[in-house]
């Protein structure tokens, strides 16, 4: 028996507000998730087998062949992709010596390429990312999906300034990164999915480099382990150890620390624009910051008027740009 009515309407009341916070809660999440669409679940079902039958060829993540797929027709809708079975965007160039459609898009008349099937058009498309313009992509990790969304960004496989982080919203809404590891998304089997966080190395040995190599100021490099050395990371990384010490301003014997930057690439000529000048700290070399904003030695030395003698002091404003 109840003898206090007044704890058995807070009761109550306690009841009915728990109710409605659970009911928004749930309506929070539903309204979170982004919905995905069935055309792309289709498109995604029938070129899947072909996106990983090029990942084992040629060691191209199948979630990006996937998602430029996605993104540049449409999800196959695209008059591209229905009539010309060009389901990457290629436009003709000068290699090009098959059949040819026009169309407008960065010009009026523009030239794309024509395939007679949609695994031609695949097959191009890796044989167009392993092309001297994207080399630098295969620095990568065949998983790391950001990096490669990064770099085909920066290497200019599109002009829209959202391409990279459009290509990995569609890899992360539609968990397309589970290709990646020999494994299917959990809408696509309802098997649950690997999250890309702690993806499971795949049983396939990939010809890939052994290092996880970054994008900074639109360069490639990799941070240096304990006890490192050039040639250590050479053979890692698959480029000459002469070229990793030319690429980083160093002689061949230069002694690495844990976490020193390796740059697998030459450096840029100035930092970029969010970078103007450097106010020198205590310890400073002008090679620290050379490598700190990744610019090419020889070129800060000559945009500060210095030469080879000039030692930078705390508070010294260098240009870096």
């Amino acid at each position: 028996m109840n003898n206090c009515p007044a704890l058995s309407r807070a009761r109550s009341l306690y009841s009915m507000a728990l109710a409605l916070c659970l009911s928004l809660l749930s309506l929070v999440t539903l309204s979170a998730q982004t919905p995905r669409k069935q055309s792309y679940m289709d498109y995604i079902r029938s070129f899947s087998p072909e996106a990983k039958r090029q990942m084992d060829r040629y060691a191209i993540p199948a979630s990006i062949t996937l998602a430029q797929g996605l993104i540049e027709t449409g999800a196959g809708s695209s008059m591209l992709a229905l009539e010309h079975n060009n389901h990457f965007g290629i436009k003709c160039h000068n290699s090009w010596t098959g059949k040819r459609t026009y169309h407008k898009d960065d010009r009026p008349n523009d030239c794309f390429r024509s395939y007679p099937s949609a695994r031609e058009s695949y097959e191009d498309h890796s044989a167009f990312l392993k092309g001297k313009r994207y080399q630098r992509l295969f620095a990568l990790r065949y998983d790391d999906y950001r990096g490669w969304a990064q770099g085909l960004q920066l290497c200019g496989y599109a002009t829209n300034k959202g391409y990279a982080n459009m290509l990995i919203k569609v890899i992360e809404d539609y968990e397309l990164y589970t290709f990646d590891h020999g494994n299917t998304p959990s809408w696509y089997t309802g098997a649950e999915a690997r999250s890309s966080r702690s993806p499971r190395r795949p049983e396939r040995h990939y010809d890939q480099p052994q290092r996880r190599a970054y994008i900074s100021y639109g360069l490639l490099y990799v941070l240096a382990d304990q006890n490192d050395s050039y040639e250590r990371i050479a053979e890692d990384m698959g480029i000459p150890a002469k070229k990793l010490a030319k690429y980083n301003d160093t002689p061949l014997d230069y002694p690495l620390s844990e976490g020193d930057i390796v740059y697998l690439e030459t450096k840029n000529t100035e930092a970029t624009p969010r970078y103007s000048t450097y106010t020198v700290r205590i310890g400073d070399s002008m090679h620290d910051i050379a490598q700190r904003y990744g610019i090419r030695l020889d070129r800060l030395y000559k945009l500060n008027n210095k030469d080879g003698d000039y030692v930078p002091e705390e508070g010294d404003v260098l240009r870096l740009r």
